[in-house]
């Protein structure tokens, strides 16, 4: 059956009381600041407050207009993060001797609003997308190699991984990462079938054929390209990651994921032995006291932590400004100081309640690219967060990767606040009901119009019976040619009843019906049964093996059907033989992964 429009509901209000809440979180920690720190509140908080909220508002009514049934929760959060790392440069501010942080940050931070809103209104399909696989693929491969170009990227204390037009500069990098996973779906929305093709099995482990290896093997070498020539591992860690991980939702296979490691791990290998800086970033993760001169941020860092301790110091009380890189790279370590260990764990809470939405909003989409973009998007923000909060942390070694919505800087800011926008698109997509056109009035099932039936396998059959309506979103399509007004042409003889292990599947003008029967019989009905027909007829069955063999014998044959009740039944093909008669249900099929009925979804 279609869904309901009340699957999900819009929850505008609901979603208006959290985005202020998330915006009064961070506007607490700028007058906390000043408060704590000169006793007096800040000169400007008046504006401020009316710029800060003003925007809020403006982007929740953006959104519910363009975008009504988008995820509630994701702009929130998004909110909430980017207040707290505002609220922090403005703590930064205060022992800076060089010009406010704040007032640009908050500049990028309304660019990356605006953007938000023009996708949402321009971009209503995420679909429109998938038709550019191999120009996105070639933009996003020339934003990561920007960098080296002579005279237009930079080196900055070890890595290259700026550009600089005029008085600006850029981190293609945070771009690209949007571009390469709107490639990387598309390509393996359409490959997927063939990638999950089983090659050669060495120890249990079903390994992919060689010819398929192309796509992984042309990453490998561009993430080895950037950590060799760019000194950049985060970057090379998040492209890579990011396309095995999408590889792993498309296909299933674990193969892949081992096989991204092992490239990944011999990758890594190279760029330590053939250049020193991957190396001393190693050195400083593992012994930074042995490096006082050059591990200074990570020691600062963590005495920083240190003297935050479980709750923090309090806002405008500790003394972040002796950490280096404390707006950027080691805003974390900042924030720890202040909010404590237990503030900067609720951030990472933050995180991944960003992450989970992100997940979810794949999981109900109905599309592969835009399953798969989703599902790409949500997993390269986990792979950036986890690597810059476990190089503050020292649970990594430190990269040059960006703190999302937390730490300063233009691009950065911008490309998430993108990255935000496309999510939401594709959650309103997944959550808004269905065209009622899909589903005729009177009629249970979705018509078939004059394209296909489905060929569903025993699980997927044994859904159907339990109640399931839409057991799986990916199947094969046997194209079947309806007769006038979208019935089915009389069938031959040899038009038999496919029998899937005792489960046989009528689709007619009413609910269908699925019958399991015994070990050596089906039974299968078609609602209403056609007057005068053998179907009619009750108990009428059929046997599995003259259905396998197409013989007629025993055969529940309906008579010439009427346009007021069509009925299609699956035959066999070459393809999908009919499975012997077995009892119950085969449990060896995987279900797939993106079917709707096996996560659940239900309402919010």
């Amino acid at each position: 059956m279609a869904e309901s429009a009340y699957t999900y509901r819009k929850r505008g209000f609901a979603q208006l009381v959290l985005i202020l809440v998330g915006q009064s979180i961070g506007f607490a920690g700028y007058i906390l600041t000043s408060l704590f720190s000169a006793n007096v509140l800040p000169s400007n908080w008046l504006l401020v407050a009316i710029c800060w909220y003003g925007l809020g508002v403006g982007l929740h009514i953006g959104v519910r207009i363009a975008l009504p049934w988008s995820d509630p929760i994701i702009l929130p959060i998004t909110l909430a993060l980017t207040g707290i790392g505002l609220a922090m440069l403005a703590r930064l501010d205060l022992g800076s001797q060089d010009g406010a942080m704040l007032p640009t940050q908050f500049a990028a931070v309304a660019v990356g609003v605006v953007a938000l809103v023009l996708i949402a209104f321009l971009l209503k399909d995420p679909r429109r997308l998938k038709g550019f696989p191999f120009l996105l693929s070639a933009a996003g491969f020339v934003l990561l190699l920007l960098p080296l170009v002579p005279g237009l990227g930079t080196s900055n204390y070890g890595s290259r991984i700026w550009i600089h037009v005029g008085s600006y500069s850029f981190q293609p990098a945070e771009v690209a990462k949007i571009v390469l996973a709107a490639s990387f779906a598309a390509y393996l929305a359409d490959k997927r079938d063939v990638l999950s093709n089983a090659g050669h099995r060495i120890l249990g482990l079903e390994l992919p054929r060689m010819r398929d290896l192309g796509p992984i093997a042309v990453l490998w070498t561009l993430s080895l390209a950037i950590m060799l020539f760019e000194n950049d591992l985060g970057t090379a860690l998040l492209f890579f990651g990011m396309f095995v991980m999408m590889i792993y939702v498309a296909t299933g296979r674990v193969s892949w994921v081992i096989i991204g490691l092992a490239l990944f791990a011999a990758g890594g290998a190279a760029a330590i032995r053939f250049t020193s800086h991957v190396q001393r970033r190693i050195d400083f993760w593992l012994h930074p006291f042995d490096y006082p001169d050059d591990a200074t941020q990570i020691i600062q860092a963590q005495f920083g932590l240190s003297h935050g301790g479980l709750f923090g110091s309090g806002w405008g009380k500790g003394r972040p400004n002796l950490t280096i890189f404390a707006s950027s790279d080691m805003i974390g370590a900042a924030l720890g100081e202040e909010i404590g260990v237990v503030g900067l764990m609720a951030i990472v809470i933050l995180y991944a309640l960003f992450v989970f939405r992100g997940l979810k909003a794949a999981l109900v989409a109905t599309d592969p690219f835009t399953k798969l973009l989703a599902a790409g998007l949500s997993f390269a923000f986990l792979l950036q967060v986890f690597a810059i909060i476990g190089g503050v942390t020292r649970l990594l070694p430190l990269t040059g990767l960006t703190t999302p919505f937390l730490s300063q800087g233009g691009s950065a800011m911008i490309a998430d606040w993108i990255l935000v926008a496309i999510l939401l698109v594709i959650s309103n997509q997944a959550r808004q009901p269905q065209a009622e056109a899909e589903t005729p009035a009177g009629h249970g099932v979705t018509e078939l119009g004059e394209e296909s039936t489905q060929i569903f396998s025993t699980r997927e059959l044994a859904q159907i019976g339990k109640g399931a309506t839409r057991p799986v979103q990916h199947i094969d399509v046997e194209q079947v040619r309806l007769g006038p007004g979208g019935t089915a042409p009389v069938p031959a003889v040899a038009d038999q009843v496919t029998d899937f292990g005792g489960a046989g599947f009528w689709r007619g003008s009413e609910e269908p019906t699925v019958y399991t029967g015994s070990d050596d019989q089906t039974v299968v009905s078609s609602l209403p049964p056609q007057a005068g027909s053998e179907s009619s007829q009750p108990g009428a069955t059929h046997s599995p093996g003259a259905a396998a063999t197409g013989s007629p014998a025993n055969l529940a044959a309906p008579a010439a059907s009427s346009p007021t009740s069509p009925t299609v039944r699956i035959a066999p093909t070459a393809t999908a033989p009919a499975s012997p008669a077995t009892p119950g249900v085969d449990d060896s099929i995987p279900d797939d992964p993106f079917s709707d009925d096996f996560f659940g979804r239900g309402t919010e």
